[in-house]
């Protein structure tokens, strides 16, 4: 009431002395309708869990975990059952609330009914490899940035027969547009993107998030690459891409305090990467590094050596 005739131009006080209201109650009144309401944030998800032993694991390594659970136990679990595996099956410290979170973000949520794949999985298959290009694996390995307590990743094409990396994404994110824009790369890089279906390689993969996504699945058929995945729970159909990240870790990641992402980080793993295609040397291919094999093959100096996968 005193606002309505104080808003016609009376003065406060006359209208506080007419209607005998205080004037701290008046101004308690009017402070109170005139705060605005304080929207509190929580702190920002860090992007990584830890292991009984302090070792940090990415949400994006958690994230293929959780996937591989849902396509490979069978059983229809709920987030809180998947905590539970998470936590005897890998020793993380991860409560359910983190966990529901991250199926939410993924949309497999039991309530949901989306635990299936979204698109049929073609199941990799066993074979000889002959030549370059005929069977490529692909995977993600993610490192720890102390000095600026972040994870970076590296996600990488790798040619089954001449061991060679042929490209790869190397930042802070690792995203399906990134394996879209490495695939037409190493397509590019061997100058098979213009070739027929039939001279292009399979790209053999794990069942991560990136790999199933159907931003993904939109490039191979465009592409017109084959692409298969390997059974839950069974890295060595991966085994290639694998046996190179443990050389990753073993002699750069192992050897290095990575104190910031940029130059230190970056500048460090692109160098061994060209060190691991120009240099070191592989005793399944004549105790030659990829590139010199590959160069090797094609003045005739050595036979071909067939890879079983």
């Amino acid at each position: 009431m005193a606002q309505k005739y104080i808003g016609q131009g009376y003065g406060t006080a006359f209208v506080l002395r007419v209607l005998e209201v205080e004037r701290s109650t008046y101004y308690t009144h009017v402070n109170k309708a005139e705060k605005k309401p304080i929207h509190r944030v929580g702190r920002p998800a860090p992007g990584y869990s830890y292991r009984c032993d302090g070792k940090p694991v990415s949400d994006e390594q958690i994230d293929e975990w959780l996937m591989e659970f849902l396509a490979g136990e069978g059983a229809n679990y709920g987030y809180r059952k998947l905590t539970v595996l998470l936590k005897r099956r890998h020793q993380l410290v991860i409560n359910k609330k983190k966990v529901y979170r991250l199926c939410k973000r993924m949309e497999v949520l039991r309530p949901q009914r989306k635990l299936k794949m979204k698109h049929p999985r073609r199941l990799a298959n066993n074979r000889v490899l002959t030549d370059s290009n005929q069977l490529w694996e692909t995977d993600i390995k993610y490192g720890w940035i102390a000095g600026e307590r972040r994870f970076f990743f590296i996600m990488c094409i790798l040619d089954i027969f001449d061991r060679a990396v042929i490209t790869y994404h190397l930042g802070l994110t690792c995203e399906a547009k990134h394996l879209v824009q490495i695939t037409q790369e190493a397509l590019m890089k061997r100058q098979l993107f213009d070739k027929p279906k039939e001279e292009k390689p399979f790209i053999r993969s794990d069942n991560g998030p990136q790999f199933i996504s159907h931003l993904f699945e939109q490039a191979w058929e465009t592409f017109g690459v084959i692409h298969e995945r390997i059974p839950p729970r069974t890295p060595n159909k991966n085994a290639h891409i694998e046996s190179f990240h443990s050389i990753l870790e073993a002699e750069c990641y192992g050897r290095h305090e990575f104190e910031t992402y940029h130059p230190q980080t970056y500048e460090i793993v692109t160098q061994f990467i060209q060190a691991y295609n120009q240099q070191r040397i592989h005793g399944s291919i004549y105790d030659l590094s990829p590139y010199e094999y590959l160069d090797a093959l094609k003045k005739n100096l050595v036979k071909p050596k067939p890879v079983k996968v």
